[in-house]
Order: C-alpha cells, then structure tokens, then sequence
C-alpha cells in the first residue's frame, strides 16, 4: 500500500487551504508538490476553483457551497476537501507524473543590462567572466511562479555566486535576470525589486495585454545563455 510523504494541512481563509512538504527549497519536495499539482489538473476534486503550487506547498481554493451541494448541507467544507486531498496524496504517493519543459534562454550580461554585476564581483572576489560562466552553466528548476506575473523562482545557483537581498528595492527594468540567496530570476515586467541584477534578456516573459501566459510553468527546466549586446538589440528589432 502506498504512503503519503510526511505533510501537514492547513487552513488559508474561509475556502483555501494549504498542504505543506516543508518549508524548505528542495527539489524531491517540488517534485511531490508538482505531482500532486498534475493530479489535480488532470481531475479536479469536486469544489476545486484553482490549486497554486509553490516551493514545497500547494494551495487549493474551493467553492464552499458547491461543496455543501456534494458532501451535505451539515458537513464542513474544509474537513470535505482535506479528507479528498488526503486520498488523492495516498493515491499519488509513488507517481511522477509532471510536466516539464527544457528552455533556453538568452542573456546579455553587458555593463548597460547588469547594473547588480560588479558589486557581486566585489563581494565574491571573482572575475566577471567567471559569473557569468557559473550563472550560465547551471541547469535551473523553476520551483514556482509568483511576486509579479511570470516571475519564475528558480534555483539552486552556485553558492560562489549566491548574493543576499538588498535592503532597499531599486527600480527593476523588464527582462533583467538578477540572484537573491540560492535563486535566480528574471523580472517579467519593470518593477521595484530587491535582487542583485546581472544581466537582461530579449525575450517577453509575459503580455498582459494578451492571453496572460507566462513563457515560464512551475517544474520547467532552464539554462542561459550568454549573448552580446548587439545580438540583444538584433532580437529587439527582429521583434518589434
């Protein structure tokens, strides 16, 4: 008989409620997470609204009253959905059935696109072309999206690079690809942010003015790749 991975559940408002692997960047815990996530995509529990996955957790928000119309005027919605959550997790114990996508993507680390770059330099002790060799040799897992529209939290970078938050967010400009801690990421839109930037992509992460998808889904694998300023201005004009 198969058993579920060690969890605790909890409420998250009046019709959410979240499932916890751990409060840790892990990338078997995702895995569960990204798991149980293509579960509930494929076969949506009876009441499910949405399920939003994150690092090590999953949240799932639920319509109370179509719950009561299922389970019964007296039953409790939140005990309902935990109950059928705890049998999906049973029942997707030992599978991993995920989704996940190889993206490449392209990277001007230039001065002009990396304003966050030789501050990093200094702090570590290392040669810019060394950062930018260890930032772009990695293959990243985007663990889950989240902050801004698009934003796809991705790790683990090389701990020589690693660099901690600053204190005071700075105005971010679209495309700019910047390390907090173990995390890599690129900024989707422009945005006051707090991660050190070193360096820009070309690429669209997102268009609100579209359908509102991302270019990124959590569980995808990513590897960047080094460009120069003027291939980064030739993809500009050859998408304007």
């Amino acid at each position: 008989m198969n058993q579920a991975p060690a969890y605790s559940i909890f409420s998250s408002g009046d019709a959410a409620l979240t499932i916890d692997f751990g409060n840790v960047i892990d990338v078997s815990l995702n895995e569960k997470v990204m798991t149980l996530f293509t579960a509930l995509q494929k076969q949506p529990l009876p009441g499910m609204i949405e399920a939003v996955p994150a690092y090590s957790s999953l949240t799932l928000f639920y319509d109370v009253a179509a719950i009561k119309k299922k389970a019964g005027k007296e039953a409790l919605a939140y005990d309902w959905i935990k109950e059928q959550l705890q049998k999906l997790l049973v029942n997707t114990a030992e599978a991993n059935e995920t989704s996940s996508r190889f993206l490449q993507i392209p990277v001007c680390y230039e001065a002009a696109f990396a304003p966050g770059i030789n501050e990093l330099a200094n702090a570590k002790g290392l040669p810019i072309e060394e950062i930018i060799s260890l930032h772009a040799s990695k293959k990243y897992r985007v663990y889950m999206l989240g902050f801004l529209p698009g934003f796809a939290y991705m790790g683990d970078v090389d701990e020589r690079i690693s660099m901690p938050r600053k204190t005071q967010p700075e105005n971010v400009v679209a495309g700019s690809v910047g390390i907090a801690g173990k995390q890599t990421g690129i900024y989707p839109l422009a945005s006051p942010g707090g991660w050190c930037i070193i360096g820009r992509t070309p690429l669209r992460l997102f268009d609100p003015e579209g359908e509102g998808e991302s270019l990124f889904k959590a569980g995808d694998t990513v590897q960047f790749i080094s460009i120069t300023q003027n291939e980064f201005e030739s993809y500009q004009r050859g998408h304007s």
